[in-house]
């Protein structure tokens, strides 16, 4: 049985299956509701399944891990060989998760360091690699914990919606409140500032939106050596065609990870929502 320090991630973080296993990161689950149906992220709901409710105006809510279940899985993975963990999360502004980590972390078995670390979906799922990938070279906790950060630091995530509607339902929008007045005329962009969803410009057409989506991400780059996660829900052309500009584009390119976001995600922003996450390596 190794000892190491393990890393513990929520799932939205949106990490392919295989890029977990490959670095040894563990996922707690957020729950989905469907009217009085509770369904785990990732195992049981899928997008479609959760596409096809938006649009059918069904009643959709999500839910944070319980403490138990953090517990359960800090005791897990200590029982694994862990003799420290490194538990990084989506943006407290966003969810309780993070808070639930914190709580289950108080009686674990093993020293476990929660961090909130701002983001969501592959901006989480960056940090999430980037602490990986110290503890796989040996690093301490506190060393997983500061690359982490760093990666925060010089990460950003931008997002188009054909709605503001289902952010407004779910109350995840903030700031971006000033642009309900003014939903049905544009096409909003928003962006992730200080763990919140904030508005970011108003775009007349969803043509123009989405290539000011590219310009944004492109212009965050710059030269910089980078990788870039293309999001979507229930647009995979658009998303396909994105990633093909931007790899064309962005000269200091590194990865591009193209994926349809979960169903915690796409609760809140429905279909047809494009995303951009700029990690600076």
């Amino acid at each position: 049985m190794s000892r190491h320090v393990a890393i513990v991630t929520d799932s939205t973080a949106y990490l392919p299956p295989r890029t977990m296993d490959r670095h040894g990161i563990t996922s707690v689950p957020l729950t989905v509701v469907l009217g009085d149906e509770a369904l785990e992220e990732g195992t049981e709901i899928s997008t479609r399944s959760l596409a096809q409710a938006l649009q059918k105006r069904r009643p959709v809510t999500t839910s944070r891990p319980s403490p138990e279940r953090f517990a359960e899985t800090y005791r897990q993975v200590a029982e694994s060989g862990a003799t420290g963990i490194v538990s990084l999360h989506l943006s407290a502004e966003l969810s309780g998760t993070y808070d639930a980590a914190v709580l289950a972390a108080q009686d674990a078995p093993v020293p476990v360091r929660v961090v909130d670390t701002g983001m969501i979906a592959m901006a989480l799922g960056f940090c999430a690699l980037a602490a990986a990938e110290v503890a796989e070279s040996g690093g301490t906790v506190d060393e997983a914990v500061a690359a982490a950060e760093k990666r925060a630091e010089g990460t950003a995530a931008y997002f188009y919606v054909d709605t503001l509607d289902y952010l407004r339902r779910g109350g995840r929008i903030g700031a971006a409140q000033a642009l309900l007045g003014s939903a049905l005329a544009v096409k909003p962009l928003l962006q992730l500032n200080g763990g919140r969803i904030e508005p970011l410009e108003k775009v007349r057409t969803a043509s123009r939106a989405i290539a000011r989506l590219e310009e944004i991400a492109a212009d965050r780059a710059g030269a910089a050596q980078v990788d870039i996660a293309v999001h979507h829900l229930a647009a995979p052309d658009r998303a396909s065609a994105l990633a093909d500009r931007l790899r064309s584009r962005v000269r200091g390119l590194a990865d591009l990870h193209v994926s349809e976001v979960g169903a915690v995600i796409g609760a809140h922003t429905g279909p047809g929502l494009l995303g951009v996450v700029v990690s600076a390596r």
